[in-house]
């Protein structure tokens, strides 16, 4: 029986067959590469709609793709990969607005990968809490995980992850990694923005409510009001210091302490958004007028500080483009981009609104 040949145009010489043309009836991923002259992994990335595939390359693999009707097979898939196309983030901050930032940041720079976000809430200081999240990354085969504050800053954890070859980015205040595992959110340098603000509208006696103990941060806020207020020569007093938990409750009960001082302070540095709208509380209870009586600074800058009155002066933190980058990150640090390439954190910055002003005459 004869075989049928294609019609071809008059005066146009067929394209030279190649060996490595001929196709099984079926084609695999092995087949798809081996025309297209690249590795399985590129072909498995352009299935995935990875970012990580130069344009011509991806054209070149889908043409092969389509005229071969490749169909994956998702079980030789899921055995291929050993892990899902899935990434997890891990928290335990007590700010809801913090992890609602982050989440959409993270998903930001998901977008258009083939990745999904799935999160973990956990307490660091609980028992059994390191089990959890080994249970989490091994049971949805996790592609990598993000590691937010404070448990980023727990190094029995990051390397757990590292022996389960699970890869990880922490975001921390400070530098506790390789730069391809990190993102560092500069936290004193926001801090010292807002000791300079203060000190500049002549305030001598300024309070400092800190978040908890276990956070790096609390004590990186603190360090750069710290070097703020040493620009105009002052100190921060112990005795105008309390410990709060990142919480409102907590900035109310915490602003009465400081505001029932004999020698209370003109202006406090909340070291986020929710302790100083609790703060607010506290001195409307008291009788004080901000920012006539007391000036209020915050720090993170999220929605509640536009929601209060008066409109808080605080401290920007890029929590969104700090998620966006810590997803880049991790897609880097398995694709064909470098971490390097990656684009730099940006830093704080101070946000001046109604909550702020003058020293009392």
């Amino acid at each position: 029986m004869r075989s049928k040949k294609k019609a071809m145009t008059p005066g146009v010489k067929p394209p030279p067959e190649r060996d490595s043309d001929a196709l099984p009836e079926r084609p695999t991923i092995n087949d798809i590469a081996r025309i297209a002259e690249v590795s399985k992994k590129t072909v498995s990335r352009v299935l995935n709609k990875s970012p990580f595939v130069s344009p011509e390359t991806r054209q070149k693999i889908e043409a092969i793709i389509e005229r071969t009707s490749y169909t994956p097979d998702p079980q030789a898939r899921g055995l291929a990969f050993r892990r899902s196309f899935l990434v997890g983030m891990v928290f335990d901050n007590p700010n809801p607005q913090y992890v609602v930032n982050m989440q959409q940041g993270i998903l930001d720079g998901l977008r258009g990968s083939g990745f999904e976000l799935v999160i973990h809430p956990c307490d660091r200081l609980s028992r059994g809490y390191l089990e959890s999240v080994r249970d989490f990354a091994d049971r949805q085969k996790l592609f990598g995980v993000i590691l937010t504050p404070s448990v980023s800053e727990d190094e029995q954890l990051a390397r757990m992850l590292e022996r389960m070859n699970c890869a990880y980015v922490r975001i921390a205040s400070v530098p506790l990694d390789r730069p391809d595992r990190m993102i560092v959110s500069h936290d004193r340098n926001g801090g010292a923005q807002a000791g300079r603000h203060l000190t500049s509208l002549g305030h001598r006696r300024i309070g400092f409510i800190s978040g908890p103990s276990t956070f790096r941060s609390s004590y990186e806020r603190r360090a750069g009001l710290e070097e703020g207020l040493a620009v105009s020569g002052l100190q921060l007093r112990p005795e105008l210091i309390a410990e709060g938990a990142y919480t409102f409750e907590s900035g109310r009960s915490c602003g009465e302490i400081l505001l029932n001082k004999p020698d209370r302070p003109t202006a406090i540095f909340c070291a986020n958004d929710e302790m100083a709208a609790g703060l607010l509380l506290a001195a409307r209870r008291a009788h004080l007028r901000v920012p006539e009586d007391l000036s209020v600074v915050g720090f993170d800058d999220f929605q509640v500080a536009t929601q209060v009155f008066p409109t808080l002066t605080t401290v920007h933190s890029p929590i969104r483009s700090v998620g966006q980058l810590a997803a880049q990150k991790l897609f880097a640090r398995e694709g064909a981009a470098s971490a390097e390439g990656t684009a730099a954190t940006p830093l704080p910055s101070l946000v001046v609104r109604e909550s702020s002003g003058p020293v009392p005459g």
